[in-house]
């Protein structure tokens, strides 16, 4: 079964609003645990504008599931990550004034680059997963880079789903397939939703992982949060 991640950043940005602990955000982690959640994503940028990370190392002693922390590995993110050993870390070429993630790894022109930081990451024994596009070359460079996983940037499928969902989910399918066979495992995040993640999931049965954040907080503000993970964790069963 598909695991689901819980991207927080959302609740950090509404307690930064206001300064101050409300919400909480160590016991949103932790009802996410309780409430089904397989694993908590956090993505802290530069600006710490959501996750802080002093976050970061508050969430990771607590934790019983996977935690994954997103971001551009520049040195503070890297020193970070080494300092707090999660289980995976996943590697996103975003701007220092990206409002969010909006577009995958080139590996090809950053190949060496992402080796580098790659060999240091599993020195520690983390899981590395590089965010990509559906471009089958940029999915095999990522192999070639020596990840583990590549995360699918799923915006174009959720823009295109309402119009056309069997053309919308068509290059995922040739992505997840391509990547699975070069012995890479899939992972998928961004704009995944109660609307769109069944079919996405059904048509990649073999997906590791998805991480969900602004949609899924969206919902918990009308469903309650145990509901919420309760069903998007029915759209990833088969």
């Amino acid at each position: 079964m598909t695991k689901l991640s819980v991207n927080v950043n959302k609740v950090a940005t509404i307690r930064n609003a206001r300064g101050g602990n409300m919400p909480n955000l160590i016991q949103v982690v932790k009802d996410c645990e309780s409430f089904g959640a397989e694993g908590i994503t956090v993505h802290p940028r530069p600006d710490e504008r959501h996750i802080r990370y002093q976050d970061v190392r508050d969430i990771k002693p607590l934790l019983k599931t996977e935690f994954n922390i997103e971001g551009n590995p520049e040195k503070a993110f890297v020193d970070l990550v080494c300092q707090n050993k999660p289980a995976q870390v996943t590697l996103v070429p975003d701007a220092h004034d990206a409002i969010t993630s909006n577009s995958g790894w080139d590996t090809l022109s950053h190949a060496s680059f992402l080796s580098e930081v790659i060999n240091e990451f599993q020195s520690y024994g983390i899981r590395v997963s590089i965010f990509v596009g559906t471009d089958l070359a940029f999915i095999e460079g990522a192999k070639k880079v020596g990840a583990n996983r590549v995360e699918l940037y799923t915006e174009p499928y959720a823009t295109l789903y309402p119009q056309n969902k069997e053309a919308a989910v068509e290059p995922f399918v040739k992505a997840a397939e391509y990547a699975k066979s070069i012995g890479l495992g899939v992972n998928a995040g961004h704009d995944l939703s109660l609307d769109n993640l069944a079919w996405f999931s059904e048509h990649i049965p073999f997906l590791d992982e998805v991480s969900i954040g602004h949609a899924l907080i969206c919902d918990a503000l009308y469903l309650g949060l145990e509901e919420t993970i309760k069903r998007y964790k029915a759209c990833l069963t088969r």
